[in-house]
């Protein structure tokens, strides 16, 4: 029973050097370089709206992304942006694995990237291992307090970058020189830079397993034509040490030279087969083409391949890569479809759109000069960079007078309402109607080319 409880071991993962290696340093430059400068990209929207291109206004309720902006009515945009998002993990995940894991996932990226870190203080995998397990001496001291340092670096410039997001950039980076930071956004920074600091510099590989949801359902996405990082084990065994000039006859490629486990980032041996701890990061794969290139022997013994692939070699067959099956197909309908639909919606996004509330209490009034007045809160939202003057209009009630109260700023020009805000108006509708059931009525908004309309009721006296 005692191993169930056995002591998480740390992984030292050993440098390696190879093509998917450097793809994995190309991802990680290019998606940090987004995400440390994409806030300070700028995009002109006018003088009434901010000119950050990415940005969450929470203070006022918008959300920017370069020519896009949405309002807080609009939250389904990002409900399609989150179907989007899940689907598409599903399609790429069917063809090509773990992927995304291996070389996208913010996890893995600051992962890689801490670890490159700590191997320039304290050096390659068994003397990372060795300073570990040693005696506390200065030069541990320095290099580890280093190390640490230079994390903590890292993670507060991560957790300011993702404030910045969600504040003016260039005005809260300013902010900071001049001690002038609210503690709202302080809290914040700290409370992220906590926690890159503690799942990139200690949890790693155990978020993947214990705590991301997505190693546990990804087998469900995988079938014999996915690509999967897989071990040639009909070439590879009986594995055992080789020394140069030995034959190879009746034994397998495989030397048991263990790089393939020394340098995966979970740990893991592939060699076993396929894992749900497996990334799909390549790093196997360099490692094990390096040490079949010393030894001149075909690279491939660890490959990206897939499973039918596999199986039609060892039977001497040939099968071609299937990306086009069932499952891609309904990942790419669906993709399709929801892409098109919010494709459609934005490009029919109105600038201008109205509601208005009947009043419940009274329903209606009926004055001394015997017409039935009834009440409305009219909310406009313009949606656009400019301030704008609407005329309001009513159809389907005859001689009916709209009177506008002082909820609002109402000029000759009719009711106004600043840029990029919404406008409340309390109006009367007052009309010589008899009595009877209540009238559907419809009000139009307009403003220019901008028009908008709102159906409701006008309701009178009941018939006796």
């Amino acid at each position: 029973m005692l191993q169930y409880f056995a002591k998480q071991e740390r992984i030292y993962p050993k440098r390696v050097w190879g093509k998917f290696r450097k793809l994995k340093w190309v991802a990680m430059i290019v998606t940090l370089g987004i995400y440390y400068l994409a806030p300070f990209i700028r995009w002109d929207r006018g003088p009434t709206a901010p000119d950050q291109a990415i940005l969450i206004d929470l203070e006022h309720a918008r959300a920017y992304w370069f020519w896009i902006e949405i309002w807080p009515q609009e939250v389904y945009y990002l409900t399609g942006i989150l179907i989007l998002a899940a689907i598409g993990l599903f399609f790429i995940t069917s063809l090509l694995g773990r992927v995304w894991c291996g070389y996208l996932c913010f996890q893995t990226v600051w992962s890689d990237l801490f670890v490159w870190v700590e191997r320039i203080f304290q050096g390659d995998r068994n003397a990372r291992k060795k300073l570990r397990e040693g005696p506390w001496t200065w030069e541990k001291l320095y290099k580890i307090t280093a190390t640490h340092i230079v994390w903590l670096i890292i993670s507060w410039c991560t957790a300011g970058s993702f404030v910045l997001y969600f504040n003016d950039a260039p005005t809260l980076v300013r902010s900071f020189f001049e001690l002038d930071v609210s503690p709202t956004v302080l809290s914040f920074i700290c409370g992220l830079t906590f926690s890159t600091y503690l799942m990139a510099g200690f949890a790693r590989e155990q978020i993947c397993i214990y705590m991301c949801p997505y190693a546990r359902f990804q087998s469900a996405m995988f079938d014999k034509d996915t690509l999967i990082i897989g071990y040639d084990e009909d070439r590879g065994e009986p594995r055992g040490k080789h020394k140069k000039g030995d034959s190879w006859e009746g034994r397998g490629h495989c030397i048991n030279c263990s790089l393939c486990v020394q340098v995966c980032p979970m740990g893991i041996d592939i060699r076993d087969g396929l894992q749900m701890e497996c990334i799909a990061c390549g790093l196997c794969i360099d490692a094990c083409d390096g040490v079949m290139e010393k030894i001149e022997l075909p690279k491939g013994l660890i490959r990206y391949d897939t499973e039918s692939h596999m199986q039609a070699k060892v039977k001497g067959g040939k099968e071609k890569f299937r990306f086009m099956r069932p499952r891609t197909i309904y990942y790419t309908c669906i993709l399709a479809l929801v892409g098109g639909i919010m494709l459609f919606a934005l490009l029919n996004r109105s600038s201008l759109d109205m509601t208005i509330l009947h009043d419940r209490n009274p329903l209606f009034v009926q004055l001394s000069s015997g017409e039935i007045r009834n009440g409305y809160v009219v909310k406009i939202q313009n949606k656009t960079h400019e301030h704008k003057n609407y005329e309001l209009n009513l159809e389907g009630l005859e001689n009916a007078v709209i009177e506008v109260q002082a909820a609002g700023d109402v000029d000759a020009g009719g009711l106004y309402v600043p840029a990029d805000s919404v406008g409340t108006y309390h109006i009367h509708v007052k009309a010589d109607v008899p009595a009877g059931p209540p009238r559907d009525v419809v009000f139009t908004l307009e403003s220019g080319t901008l028009q908008d309309s709102y159906e409701s009721v006008f309701i009178t006296r009941k018939e006796k």
